[in-house]
């Protein structure tokens, strides 16, 4: 039997990706034509409860940004409504997020210019953000999703709610600072502004009064929306206090202050890309693509924890999809960026949305809202504003995930640490790079270090360690069981292992045992090829066994299979020993062509931790189990 033989046709995979490839459906669709009164009840229901939570958190990111809040209002709108129509989930909403938020405020800070100012460069980025993401969502991106560790989401989650959290507290504390700082300068600042007294003690009062308010609220009151509550009865308060007592000079600062709430409609304004946006694009993709994958990670995070619940069953490329449709449709109606929303997608859920349609019927009813009670939001004190964020931002820092991410294993905890300290030192777009490289490198360390240890066969007739090497049997054949991924990360610890057995020049024969071997490319085939010429340069012999059809297809492929010669490749059989028979058999005849004799010595690698990892994860060893001396007769 050739090796060539061995080599069949894969079956076409229905599953595969690129099956999948620029399919975009409308899952609505499908929801809309089994719709009923009584989803239609609960729609309306979930709807009207996200309203509750879309307003305050939209005007308090507006804060974050530095515009006014209508473009963020507008995204909670248009987005919500665009998302809703891709999304296969149907309880995931878009819309302006914390994490988003801060990236492009300091994307804003970096670039703006008075020729260029926020809202301007805001809208740009939006355009980015969708098109990469509906991009990398017909193309099946999504599915990468599953290849990026989860405490890389964790730390990153954890620094965005400490970044949100030190960004409010010059509006808590009520003293100045510049847009666009630093975690650390934030800290030191709000530290150096309390120790010598320059605070606002009517921010710090409001501020108080309001973390007060939600607690009591969430306390007694659990199904009543907290935010909107508190934040109503501070409004209340500003607009009493500016009408009766100061009207043209406030003790504190308001939204108005900031920028002034109007009632109105979102309009189509279209896509202009002027010279300040063409100039600008080189420098915005990079924070783009970045803001994408992190996109993708919330989606994927949110939408599989709401479907481990509901029992769902998610599309990750249809939410990218969405994702990219709703930017898009962001940027082209004025509006800012936004992502998947785990507060107002885990509120739609626990409200009883039945459909992707109570999305839609939120962005009406915020609308609504904002024509009818638009004024009462203006009065709203930004002290007030910093204690609905920062609770946000505390609510981000998930403490039971935390403790999960430290004690699995030591590769989490460091992924989550330096994840967590790029957030706080570094550019946020660099950071979720740097978590997803320290995860990808500790991954790939994990997976390329193989370790052989030396067996032979005791007096029971069966395999086992030897206790002492320096009283092993000289010999003329050695066998090496090769087990786990020899992909590139492992290439040349692999060689390197192999190298040092084949110094012993009394092995004239080794025999690589690659029945457990997979995924080899081009870095393990130049890797076997060095061990061939070594070999061979010294008038010794490398022979492959129990090499399955994909092993097979790649030593084939690249050429290294006619180097080493079809009678030196023995394919795998049924009988998984069968093929390391073969081998035996031809290594015998190379050593008797060679007049070193009939029956040589066996020597036999195997991999310690592999060995040791079976032993505790199967059940007790039966008679027959193990490999037998007669097994490797010749």
């Amino acid at each position: 039997m050739s090796a060539s033989d061995e080599i069949k046709p894969p079956l076409i995979d229905a599953a595969d990706p690129r099956n999948r490839m620029f399919k975009v459906r409308l899952p609505f669709v499908a929801e809309v034509r089994a719709y009923s009164w009584g989803k239609l009840r609960a729609d309306l229901i979930a709807g009207v409860t996200l309203t509750l939570v879309s307003i305050p958190q939209a005007v308090g990111f507006s804060l974050i940004l530095g515009v006014s809040p209508m473009p963020v209002i507008a995204s909670v709108v248009i987005g919500g409504v665009v998302g809703a129509l891709f999304f296969s989930s149907r309880h995931h909403v878009f819309g302006p997020t914390s994490s988003i938020s801060l990236i492009i405020a300091a994307t804003i800070a970096a670039h703006a210019t008075p020729d260029f100012g926020a809202l301007p460069l805001a809208i740009l980025m939006a355009l980015l953000i969708g098109i990469i993401q509906l991009v990398a969502g017909l193309v099946n991106f999504g599915e990468v999703t599953k290849f990026i560790s989860r405490s890389v989401v964790i730390g990153y989650s954890t620094g965005i709610g400490l970044l949100l959290i030190s960004s409010q507290l010059h509006n808590f504390f009520g003293y100045e600072e510049a847009a666009g700082q630093s975690f650390v300068t934030n800290l030191w600042q709000a530290a150096a502004h309390i120790g010598t007294g320059q605070v606002s003690f009517w921010a710090i009062g409001l501020g108080a009064l309001t973390w007060l308010i939600f607690e009591l609220v969430r306390r007694t009151r659990r199904t009543w929306p907290e935010a909107l509550i508190g934040l109503a009865v501070l409004a209340a308060i500003g607009k009493l206090y500016a009408t009766f007592i100061l009207p043209t000079d406030a003790p504190f600062l308001m939204i108005k202050d900031e920028g002034a709430l109007h009632a109105m409609l979102p309009s189509f304004m279209g896509l202009h890309l002027g010279s300040n946006e063409w100039h600008l694009l080189p420098s915005l993709v990079s924070t783009a693509i970045a803001i994408g994958i992190l996109g993708m990670l919330e989606a994927a995070s949110i939408t599989k924890s709401l479907a481990a619940k509901s029992g769902q069953k998610i599309e990750p490329n249809q939410e990218l999809i969405g994702m990219g449709a709703a930017n898009i449709a962001c940027s082209l109606f004025g509006a800012v960026p936004g992502s998947s929303s785990f507060a107002r997608s885990a509120t739609n859920f626990q409200s009883g949305g039945a459909t992707q349609l109570s999305s839609m019927f939120s962005s009406a009813a915020v609308l609504l809202v904002l024509l009818s009670i638009t004024p009462v939001f203006n009065f709203i004190p930004l002290a007030a504003l910093a204690a609905q964020l920062i609770r946000v931002g505390l609510r981000m820092i998930n403490r039971q995930q935390i403790r999960v991410a430290f004690r699995s294993t030591r590769s989490d905890a460091i992924v989550f640490a330096v994840t967590l300290a790029s957030c706080l030192l570094l550019k946020l777009d660099t950071a979720i790079y740097v978590g997803i490289g320290v995860a990808l490198a500790l991954f790939l360390q994990k997976t390329s270090t193989p370790t052989l240890v030396e067996y032979g066969f005791n007096e029971a007739g069966q395999l086992a360690e030897l206790a002492d090497p320096s009283k092993r049997a000289h010999s003329q054949i050695s066998i090496i069981h090769v087990e786990g991924e020899l992909f590139f990360g492992a290439a040349d610890l692999f060689q390197d292992e192999v190298r040092r057995q084949a110094e012993d020049q009394n092995i004239r024969v080794f025999i690589l045992r690659m029945k457990n071997a997979r995924h080899l490319d081009a870095s393990t085939v130049m890797a076997l090829e060095n061990l061939h010429d070594y070999l061979k340069q010294t008038g010794r012999h490398l022979l492959i066994s129990g090499c399955n059809a994909d092993v097979t297809r790649v030593l084939q492929r690249s050429g290294l299979l006619a180097q080493l010669g079809e009678p030196n490749v023995f394919p795998a059989e049924a009988n998984l020993t069968m093929s390391t028979k073969r081998a035996l058999v031809r290594a015998a005849q190379l050593l008797k062509q060679e007049g070193v004799g009939e029956k040589p010595e066996v020597r036999i690698f195997y991999d310690r931790k592999q060995e040791k990892a079976a032993e505790g994860a199967s059940s007790p060893a039966k008679p027959g189990d193990h490999d037998r001396s007669d097994d490797y007769e010749i």
